[in-house]
């Protein structure tokens, strides 16, 4: 293997705007010295500006932000050296000092992966604890990297080569995608499936001992992680994206001197590359569903077409959407009668099923990307609720964050009354529109726009005792006020569904602790712990937590 890719791994869903890429060779300076901002990539606006040493000093002590991707690679960081040997190092104020020069090439084993799905080897003996975190690579592989930043305690590194693969794990004829190593997006795509699973577990139990602040004794072990149906082929939303024609391509096809009927060279359409600010031309995505490789072929047809139109770059919207909705819903379609299309108008409406439930909603609003996987987590979180060793359970549902209404309309035949909560009035009168869809009986659900943090008091008519809540906030995970008013209403179940398990394991922390505080003897127990895989190939792990009041 010898593939030049860098950087840690990048979230699914993330996409910057094509605007403000720049264009920079792989290593143009020496970037040794970096903001907490600086140790993941990232797209800056505007021409690279020359920094003074003394800012680059001042720069580069600025700690990562709590819970952010690169706090979480430092407890992994922190993890792999040892308190020890770390306290001892900060002790001497020599955390940033890299024992590696920019552009050093070393030779270093594997030791564990990080959270974000990046190799993280020891520097070699004869050097300062220090740790070299590289992407592709696996435990137990001797590897040769190339150092292009150093941060505190750890140096980031292109991977030249795998010297000695882990062939217990690796298998790269299991790639499905011939830029798997270039494309940005999947980091697994070398190991089995249930070895993907057995790591993002992994990666709850972690976020847990490291952010929930629980003792050891109160986290349950962690469910095996919940597979999606399908590996590939699943995800129903892409967004790939290309510049517009720079100034002198522009100026060459004016005077004639460039062929405007062919591809130009410089032309990319597709995802970020790795490592890179750039854009890697990919004609297909394995991972995408059928109807959207399908469509981003003609669609790439036609911007190649009219590239000399486009005065800016363009963040494209491909999402997989039944074409209509039956003229009867109580008649479900096989999937043969259910026709798909792609949507590309981020104004236009979007269907979808799951199970026998619809949902209509506009192509730039969120919606979970892996339709396979969401019978087997609302039918999970619906279990939560309602566990079979209770005779009865709880009869109203509290839904925060609720979208365009799935947790709500799904679970709405189990409970009497649901409330489903979200701060964006476009999603609630989605919401509202597909309960009038699927036929729920008028009342049943009702849905509100307003800030989460004040949810409750729209819900006090609720019994606390017989009330269900479902918390599926956005990556930041839920504010204090919010916990506070949770504590304060009490009900009797709390599922927290989360993309990020780390403030996901914040907030769990917080409203136990707070709980014990201000519960006047009652608490809540974290049952159950369970990842899910929403996005298979990519590090990426969603997390459901139950907590029980007792």
């Amino acid at each position: 293997m010898s593939t030049r890719v860098r950087s840690p791994a990048i979230d699914p869903e993330v996409s910057a705007p094509v605007e403000k890429k720049i264009r920079l060779e792989e290593h143009p300076v020496d970037e040794s010295n970096v903001t907490k901002e600086d140790t993941s990539v990232h797209v800056v606006s505007g021409p690279s500006k020359k920094v003074s040493k003394s800012a680059k000093r001042k720069q580069k002590r600025i700690l990562p932000e709590p819970y952010s991707s690169e706090d979480v690679l430092w407890r992994d960081i922190v993890a792999l050296l040892g308190d020890d040997t770390v306290g001892h190092v900060l002790q001497q104020g020599t955390e940033w000092n890299s024992p590696f020069d920019f552009r050093e090439e070393v030779e270093v084993e594997v030791s564990t992966l990080s959270s974000n799905g990046d190799a993280l080897a020891r520097s070699p003996a004869s050097s300062a604890p220090w740790v070299i975190v590289a992407p592709f690579a696996l435990p137990g592989e001797r590897i040769r990297v190339r150092v292009y930043r150093s941060s505190r305690l750890h140096s980031f590194a292109d991977l030249l080569e795998v010297v000695s693969p882990n062939l217990d794990l690796r298998d790269n004829s299991r790639a499905k995608c011939r830029y798997f190593g270039q494309c940005s997006g999947c980091q697994y795509q070398m190991l089995s499936y249930d070895t993907q699973l057995g790591i993002k577990r992994n990666v709850v139990i972690k976020a847990y001992e490291n952010f929930s602040n629980l003792p050891k004794e109160t986290i349950p072990d962690v469910l095996p992680t919940i597979a999606s149906p399908l590996q590939y082929g699943y995800r129903t939303k892409i967004t790939p994206h290309f510049e517009a024609p720079p100034k002198k391509a522009r100026k060459e096809a004016d005077s004639g001197s460039a062929n405007s009927t062919d591809k130009p060279s410089w032309l990319k359409i597709g995802f970020n590359e790795i490592g890179k600010r750039t854009v890697l031309d990919i004609e297909e995505c394995p991972i995408a569903t059928p109807v959207l490789n399908a469509a981003l072929g003609p669609i790439r047809e036609d911007i190649i077409k009219n590239i000399w139109g486009y005065k800016k770059g363009v963040s494209l919207l491909l999402r997989d959407s039944i074409e209509d909705l039956p003229s009867d819903i109580s008649s479900i379609p096989s999937p043969e009668d259910e026709k798909h299309i792609c949507i590309t108008n981020h104004k236009a409406t979007v269907r979808e099923r799951v199970d026998s439930t619809y949902f209509e909603f506009p192509g730039h609003s969120f919606f979970q990307n892996n339709n396979s996987v969401l019978v087997p987590l609302t039918s999970y979180v619906k279990d939560a609720i309602f566990p079979s060793s209770k005779s009865s359970g709880p009869t109203h549902l509290v839904d925060a964050y609720c979208g365009s209404g799935l947790f709500s309309l799904m679970l709405a035949p189990h409970f009497d009354t649901v409330a489903g909560i979200e701060l964006s009035a476009e999603s609630i009168k989605s919401a509202t529109a597909n309960a009038i869809i699927n036929r729920l009986p008028q009342g049943k659900c009702s849905f509100l726009a307003g800030d989460a943090a004040n949810i409750f008091s729209t819900v006090s008519h609720f019994p606390p005792d017989k009330t269900a809540l479902i918390i599926d906030p956005p990556r930041k995970g839920s504010d204090e006020p919010f916990i506070e008013q949770l504590v304060r209403f009490a009900c009797s179940t709390v599922v927290y569904v989360s993309c990020n398990v780390h403030t996901q394991a914040r907030d769990i922390g917080m409203i136990i602790e707070r709980m014990e505080q201000k519960g006047g003897g009652r608490k809540y127990v974290l049952e159950s712990l369970r990842g899910f895989d929403l996005f298979p190939q990519t590090a990426h792990v969603e997390s459901v937590a139950v907590l029980r009041l007792v």
